[in-house]
């Protein structure tokens, strides 16, 4: 049988949901929740996609995203492939924890989207995994009750604007709206057996019909890594930010930490998506176990100490730039 259509143009928006084989857990405790989750985050900052809205439930997530780069095939790949090496890995396991590729449905994003929010949010009463909204852990209905820091990478902004232009009033809108009743239309697509591939106003339909259904070979070299940054650029920016020549970035020493040498291990990870074994192998560094704690130092810092992250998304801003001038 031939794989469903993934149709893919910039700032689309999509419904995903995946399961695991044979309908089995993809979360055995609190911990695996919060690795995809933590997945979860990375995947909206390497693949620049924004997260509306996310729920987990013991053997099937849903995620409502945008991707402003065209890219939910890669962005998917990540999410789903990392986190099964690192569930694999944990409890000894080996092949497919899902059942395969992911479910998604193209989403025309008004109404249509809210309505999916308000439905992702609501899963866990529905299952009977809780009682209320705001005592379940693992969805992203919570963030849109705060004003916490730690909820800022999630894209709330756009879905608080089409119930409110008034700032102070999105909580109390968005509150006010999650429990009104559910769409019977919405009830009927989502849980259906079969999804539409596409669930819009009919004019939206027909226009992503007419200018996307056409055959096309599957393409894992997207455009968007061919015209990336290269090494030497990324390389060059790191030097003249630190001060320091080419040789600096690979010298090490034992107990010692090399700032600007994970710093250019990061920005290769974000800027170009390099895999963490190309990294490693540009580093002659064997186990990219070692690239990936490069990475995750730099990461934490940035979480920490936020003169630090102005420091590096500045600099991967100016390699952008001069990458596009050249």
């Amino acid at each position: 049988m031939s794989r469903p259509l993934r149709i893919e143009y910039s700032d689309a928006w999509y419904h995903v949901m995946n399961r695991g084989r044979r309908l089995e857990n993809i979360f055995s405790e609190r911990k695996d929740y919060e690795a995809f989750v933590e997945i979860l985050k990375d995947t909206s900052e390497m693949w620049h996609v924004q997260i509306a809205a996310y729920c987990l439930m013991p053997n099937h997530y849903h995620v409502l995203l945008q991707t402003p780069e065209a890219n939910i095939a890669r962005a998917m790949r990540h999410l789903n492939g990392v986190y099964t090496q690192r569930y694999n890995k944990k409890y000894g396991h080996d092949g497919q924890l899902f059942r395969g590729r992911y479910k998604s449905i193209l989403v025309h994003g008004d109404s249509y989207l809210l309505q999916l929010v308000r439905y992702i949010h609501r899963n866990p009463v529905k299952a009977g995994l809780t009682d209320t909204l705001t005592t379940y852990e693992w969805s992203s209905h919570k963030g849109y009750l705060s004003i916490s820091s730690k909820w800022d990478w999630l894209y709330k902004g756009f879905v608080y604007g089409m119930l409110s232009k008034d700032k102070s009033e999105w909580i109390r809108s968005y509150r006010r709206f999650i429990f009104m009743e559910e769409d019977d239309d919405v009830t009927h697509v989502l849980e259906g057996k079969k999804w539409p591939s596409v669930w819009g106003p009919d004019e939206f339909v027909d226009w992503v019909k007419g200018k996307y259904y056409v055959l096309k070979a599957d393409d894992d070299v997207p455009q968007s890594k061919a015209l990336a940054p290269g090494h030497q650029e990324i390389i060059r920016g790191v030097c003249e930010e630190y001060g320091v020549d080419e040789k600096a970035l690979y010298r090490t020493r034992r107990g010692v930490s090399n700032e600007a040498r994970n710093v250019l291990a990061y920005l290769i990870r974000r800027l170009r998506r390099d895999t963490l074994n190309e990294i490693g192998g540009q580093f002659k560094i064997e186990k990219y176990s070692s690239v990936s704690s490069m990475i995750e130092r730099v990461k934490r810092q940035m979480q920490e100490d936020q003169g630090f992250k102005k420091r590096i998304d500045d600099l991967s801003s100016r390699i952008i730039k001069s990458q596009e001038q050249t």
